[in-house]
Protein backbone atom coordinates (compact mmCIF):
# COMPACT_ATOMS: atom_id res chain seq x y z
CA UNK A 1 0.00 0.00 0.00
CA UNK A 2 1.23 3.50 -0.75
CA UNK A 3 0.03 7.04 -0.88
CA UNK A 4 1.02 9.28 -3.75
CA UNK A 5 0.85 13.05 -3.39
CA UNK A 6 0.44 14.78 -6.74
CA UNK A 7 2.06 18.24 -6.89
CA UNK A 8 1.42 19.13 -3.23
CA UNK A 9 1.20 22.81 -2.22
CA UNK A 10 1.57 22.81 1.57
CA UNK A 11 4.70 21.44 3.30
CA UNK A 12 2.98 20.81 6.64
CA UNK A 13 0.44 18.57 4.90
CA UNK A 14 3.24 16.56 3.32
CA UNK A 15 4.91 16.13 6.71
CA UNK A 16 1.65 15.00 8.29
CA UNK A 17 0.96 12.61 5.39
CA UNK A 18 4.42 11.07 5.82
CA UNK A 19 3.69 10.58 9.51
CA UNK A 20 0.27 9.01 8.78
CA UNK A 21 1.78 6.70 6.16
CA UNK A 22 4.44 5.57 8.63
CA UNK A 23 1.80 4.78 11.24
CA UNK A 24 -0.16 2.66 8.77
CA UNK A 25 2.88 0.94 7.25
CA UNK A 26 2.49 2.59 3.85
CA UNK A 27 5.05 3.95 1.44
CA UNK A 28 4.98 7.58 0.28
CA UNK A 29 5.61 8.89 -3.21
CA UNK A 30 5.53 12.52 -4.28
CA UNK A 31 5.00 13.63 -7.85
CA UNK A 32 6.44 17.06 -8.60
CA UNK A 33 6.55 19.84 -9.09
CA UNK A 34 5.85 20.80 -5.49
CA UNK A 35 4.87 24.26 -4.30
CA UNK A 36 7.82 24.30 -1.84
CA UNK A 37 11.27 22.75 -1.40
CA UNK A 38 10.87 19.17 -0.19
CA UNK A 39 13.68 19.56 2.30
CA UNK A 40 11.85 22.47 3.95
CA UNK A 41 11.88 22.87 7.71
CA UNK A 42 8.06 22.65 7.81
CA UNK A 43 8.04 19.14 6.29
CA UNK A 44 10.72 17.92 8.71
CA UNK A 45 9.02 19.52 11.74
CA UNK A 46 5.67 17.85 11.12
CA UNK A 47 7.02 14.50 9.86
CA UNK A 48 9.42 14.35 12.84
CA UNK A 49 11.38 11.08 12.72
CA UNK A 50 8.56 9.19 11.00
CA UNK A 51 10.25 9.79 7.64
CA UNK A 52 12.57 6.94 8.57
CA UNK A 53 9.57 4.59 8.75
CA UNK A 54 8.02 5.86 5.50
CA UNK A 55 10.83 6.88 3.16
CA UNK A 56 9.69 9.23 0.42
CA UNK A 57 10.20 8.40 -3.24
CA UNK A 58 10.25 11.42 -5.52
CA UNK A 59 9.15 11.64 -9.15
CA UNK A 60 9.89 14.67 -11.32
CA UNK A 61 6.41 14.57 -12.84
CA UNK A 62 3.45 12.40 -13.83
CA UNK A 63 5.26 10.71 -16.74
CA UNK A 64 8.22 9.84 -14.49
CA UNK A 65 5.82 8.26 -12.00
CA UNK A 66 4.10 6.27 -14.76
CA UNK A 67 7.48 5.01 -15.98
CA UNK A 68 8.37 3.77 -12.50
CA UNK A 69 9.93 0.31 -12.33
CA UNK A 70 7.48 -0.72 -9.58
CA UNK A 71 4.03 0.23 -10.83
CA UNK A 72 1.14 -0.07 -8.40
CA UNK A 73 -1.55 -2.65 -9.11
CA UNK A 74 -4.22 0.08 -9.29
CA UNK A 75 -4.32 3.86 -9.09
CA UNK A 76 -7.08 5.01 -6.73
CA UNK A 77 -7.68 8.77 -6.74
CA UNK A 78 -9.12 10.21 -3.55
CA UNK A 79 -11.26 13.15 -4.67
CA UNK A 80 -14.32 15.12 -3.65
CA UNK A 81 -15.65 14.36 -7.14
CA UNK A 82 -15.25 10.61 -6.63
CA UNK A 83 -17.70 8.16 -8.12
CA UNK A 84 -17.46 5.57 -5.34
CA UNK A 85 -17.71 5.95 -1.57
CA UNK A 86 -14.59 5.02 0.36
CA UNK A 87 -16.78 2.76 2.52
CA UNK A 88 -17.99 0.77 -0.52
CA UNK A 89 -14.73 0.65 -2.46
CA UNK A 90 -12.72 -2.60 -2.18
CA UNK A 91 -8.98 -2.05 -1.84
CA UNK A 92 -6.45 -4.61 -3.06
CA UNK A 93 -2.85 -5.19 -1.98
CA UNK A 94 -0.53 -2.98 -3.99
CA UNK A 95 -3.05 -0.18 -4.56
CA UNK A 96 -1.74 3.38 -4.69
CA UNK A 97 -3.97 6.05 -3.16
CA UNK A 98 -3.42 9.32 -5.03
CA UNK A 99 -4.22 12.74 -3.62
CA UNK A 100 -4.12 15.89 -5.76
CA UNK A 101 -3.00 19.41 -4.95
CA UNK A 102 -4.67 21.11 -2.03
CA UNK A 103 -5.47 24.17 -4.18
CA UNK A 104 -6.64 22.51 -7.40
CA UNK A 105 -7.02 18.75 -7.00
CA UNK A 106 -5.55 16.28 -9.45
CA UNK A 107 -4.73 17.38 -13.00
CA UNK A 108 -6.95 16.01 -15.78
CA UNK A 109 -4.04 13.90 -17.04
CA UNK A 110 -4.05 12.08 -13.70
CA UNK A 111 -7.85 11.77 -13.54
CA UNK A 112 -7.89 10.17 -16.98
CA UNK A 113 -5.32 7.54 -15.99
CA UNK A 114 -6.67 6.29 -12.66
CA UNK A 115 -8.53 3.03 -12.15
CA UNK A 116 -11.00 4.47 -9.63
CA UNK A 117 -12.09 7.81 -8.19
CA UNK A 118 -13.16 7.51 -4.57
CA UNK A 119 -14.65 10.05 -2.16
CA UNK A 120 -14.83 10.16 1.61
CA UNK A 121 -18.48 10.66 2.61
CA UNK A 122 -18.88 13.82 4.68
CA UNK A 123 -21.60 15.75 6.46
CA UNK A 124 -23.86 17.95 4.32
CA UNK A 125 -22.23 21.30 3.61
CA UNK A 126 -18.67 20.08 4.24
CA UNK A 127 -16.44 20.57 1.19
CA UNK A 128 -13.27 18.63 1.86
CA UNK A 129 -10.83 17.31 4.43
CA UNK A 130 -7.23 18.39 4.87
CA UNK A 131 -4.95 16.38 2.55
CA UNK A 132 -3.13 14.58 5.36
CA UNK A 133 -6.36 13.80 7.19
CA UNK A 134 -7.91 12.43 4.00
CA UNK A 135 -4.82 10.28 3.38
CA UNK A 136 -4.99 8.91 6.93
CA UNK A 137 -8.71 8.11 6.63
CA UNK A 138 -8.17 6.28 3.34
CA UNK A 139 -5.13 4.38 4.62
CA UNK A 140 -7.01 3.33 7.75
CA UNK A 141 -9.92 2.03 5.69
CA UNK A 142 -7.62 0.22 3.26
CA UNK A 143 -5.70 -1.38 6.13
CA UNK A 144 -8.95 -2.35 7.87
CA UNK A 145 -10.11 -4.12 4.72
CA UNK A 146 -6.80 -5.81 3.98
CA UNK A 147 -5.51 -6.68 7.44
CA UNK A 148 -8.49 -6.61 9.74
CA UNK A 149 -7.37 -3.61 11.75
CA UNK A 150 -4.78 -0.84 11.51
CA UNK A 151 -1.45 -1.19 13.31
CA UNK A 152 -0.86 0.78 16.51
CA UNK A 153 1.30 3.89 16.27
CA UNK A 154 3.03 5.70 19.12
Amino acid sequence: MRIVLVEPDIPQNVGAAIRAAACFGAAVEIIGPCGFPLDSREVRRVAMDYGLLAPVRLHAGWQAFRACAEPPSRLVLLTTRGEDSLWDFRFAPGDAILLGRESAGAPEEVRAAVDAQVKIPMAPGARSLNLAVAAAVALAEARRQLAGRPPACG
